[in-house]
């Protein structure tokens, strides 16, 4: 049975990524497969400062209560339709995606992420390497315009920007 997979990562880019997921699996009638990819305090510097496996234990059930919060909240209302299951792994988003999409009959699914220039620098983009690195198609899924506006808002409030009365409007 194919699968389509999707990152998941609590923003709300990867909400929109997970609905499309979900359509995308209901027409394929395959396995919607939610990844979500963790990684120890401290990134890869945590691999070598001593953890015990207590902490890596804590991180591990940590990140797996992450994914059933964003699973409950994305599908509250509506159920997928499909067969879900979560996945949690420790890694990298980008090489986790690739490594569980491997199959070239899977989906992955990604969101684009923040188009801000300063988080492209720190955070490299997910999508991009899902793109350059998959064995599978990959569907990337543009943010929701409600989440542009959102950040225009912010952003607004950041700089203390007095709203412009035409502006609302439109």
């Amino acid at each position: 049975m194919s699968r389509v997979v999707v990152g998941v990562s609590g923003a709300p880019g990867s909400l929109a990524a997970l609905h499309r997921a979900a359509a995308e699996a209901r027409l394929r009638d395959a396995e919607l497969w939610a990844v979500l990819a963790w990684q120890s305090p401290g990134n890869e510097l945590g691999s070598r400062n001593g953890l015990g496996p207590s902490a890596w234990g804590e991180c591990r059930t940590a990140a797996v209560e992450r994914l059933r919060e964003y699973l409950d909240t994305a599908f509250s209302a509506v159920k997928p339709g499909v067969t879900l299951a979560g996945l949690t792994v420790r890694g990298t988003p980008g090489a986790v995606l690739v490594d569980v999409a491997r199959d070239p009959e899977d989906l992955l699914v990604v969101g684009t992420g923040s188009r801000a220039p300063l988080r492209r620098l720190v955070r490299p983009s997910v999508a991009r390497y899902c793109l350059a690195h998959a064995a599978c198609p990959v569907l990337v899924v543009p943010p929701s315009p409600l989440q542009a506006e959102l950040e225009s808002v912010h952003r607004r409030n950041l700089w203390r920007i007095p709203l412009d009365p035409r502006e609302l409007a439109s």
